[in-house]
């Protein structure tokens, strides 16, 4: 474990950005490469964790930076802005270091994060099938989980499995465990989904391991009620990063993805500007009323989308701060409302790509191996997610808002 005293100096947060923009170049080089191997690259994997990328939000305590939310995501966008595949494996890799280390117990993290430099651990929270036994000490897991986006690196996984009670309920729970207690299953990459091959999203099978009883915690972090102490990860770390609410944070992973998608979509589309018009008359696309408009159209909306998102992150980190300056608590719909928001984010990145792709004509979009294309096939796969599901997530917030409880 790294020391309070040796972990004080962290890099300022332009120049963590810093270091995730100057990958997108490469990362652009190496899409078609990752896409076969429906993953990133060793390559970007040293790149990364070189670049410290991986310890943004792990804490200080064990050698991390405590970048920040705001931080996190923006580096999310850059990378996305990259390869939006690579985006949503990194992402989905790295911000669980946010859940483990404000909701388990100090000897699960010493333990943990102890061991792993960097800390990867991808999460599902419903699997295919899952088998859970009380032991002596603990439990023994067995079971297998789908879409674990971000395991190819991973030096752990957190799934979530249902206990049952002495009532004869079952509570899930979320488990810890390290790389050698599980499998990933050869299931994902180009060929096998329409897009985000990237993102490193396979299956994982658990046969009968044995997971300690600190190393496994009640999957309630949406709702949870902190009382006057906060969270165990709080009261480690006296950080209010670490008060740990999920719902807004999980569907911005999701979005920074589709925002960095639209930001690279207006890069693109302004490369084409150099091209003629598809129609008549034949000007260059600069000079077409046309092309100027929808350039405009996906400039306004991939930065609308961004300046959202990253808004309604710093949102969510004010109100967490003010419950530690004596404020009230930072609520279930407080992270709901934020959520909304984030959601309308995620509808301006999408209509950003949606424009870029429809309206760049069959020779810059539609052909096989165009830029564009890509990132439209990526933005489809993101709308197969649950976590895509607009309206579901709005109307799940207007149930919290008058005072029902949260369905999702």
């Amino acid at each position: 474990m790294v020391t309070e005293q040796e972990a004080v100096d962290s890099p300022a947060p332009e120049e963590l950005v810093g270091r995730a923009r100057a990958m997108r170049g490469r990362l652009r080089e190496l899409q078609a490469e990752h896409a076969e191997l429906g993953t990133y690259s060793p390559e970007i994997h040293e790149a990364f964790t070189a670049a410290g990328l991986y310890d943004l939000l792990r804490p200080k305590r064990y050698g991390g930076f405590e970048a920040g939310l705001e931080t996190f995501f923006r580096v999310a966008i850059e990378i996305s802005r990259g390869d939006p595949g690579v985006g949503w494996s990194w992402e989905l890799g790295a911000s669980h270091a946010y859940q483990f280390a404000s909701h388990f117990p100090q000897q699960s993290q010493d333990e943990v994060f102890g061991a792993a430099h960097p800390f990867v651990a991808p999460s599902r929270a419903f699997p295919q099938r899952a088998r859970v036994e009380r032991v002596d000490g603990g439990y023994r897991l067995t079971g297998r989980w789908d879409y674990n986006s971000g395991c190819t690196y991973s030096t752990h996984f957190m799934p979530v499995a249902g206990i049952e009670q002495p009532d004869g309920s079952t509570v899930l729970h979320m488990f810890i465990l390290p790389r050698s207690d599980y499998t990933i299953i050869d299931d994902w990459g180009y060929g096998r989904t329409i897009g985000l091959h990237a993102s490193s999203s396979n299956s994982i099978e658990v046969e009968d391991a044995f997971v300690p009883e600190y190393n496994v915690v009640p999957f309630n972090f949406k709702d949870i009620e902190w009382g006057s102490e906060g969270t165990p990860g709080f009261q480690l770390h006296g950080n209010p990063l670490y008060l740990g609410r999920t719902s807004s944070i999980f569907i911005a992973g999701l979005t920074q993805t589709q925002v960095g998608a639209a930001l690279a979509c207006m890069d693109e589309y302004e490369q084409l500007m150099a091209r003629g018009s598809s129609f008549p008359p034949r000007v260059p696309r600069a000079e077409s009323p046309e092309y100027q408009l929808w350039y405009g159209k996906v400039t306004s909306l991939a930065e609308a989308s961004q300046t959202l998102l990253l808004a309604a992150v710093r949102e969510f980190e004010r109100l967490n701060e003010d419950w530690v300056n004596g404020g009230p608590e930072f609520t279930t719909a407080d992270d709901v409302r934020i959520r909304g928001q984030i959601v309308q984010a995620a509808r301006l990145a999408q209509e950003a790509i949606e424009v870029a792709f429809t309206t760049a004509g069959t020779t810059s979009a539609g052909l096989a191996g165009t830029k564009l294309g890509k990132y439209y096939s990526d933005a489809a796969m993101y709308r197969t997610h649950i976590g895509a599901q607009h309206d579901v997530l709005l109307a799940s917030l207007g149930r919290v808002l008058l005072g029902q409880p949260l369905t999702m």
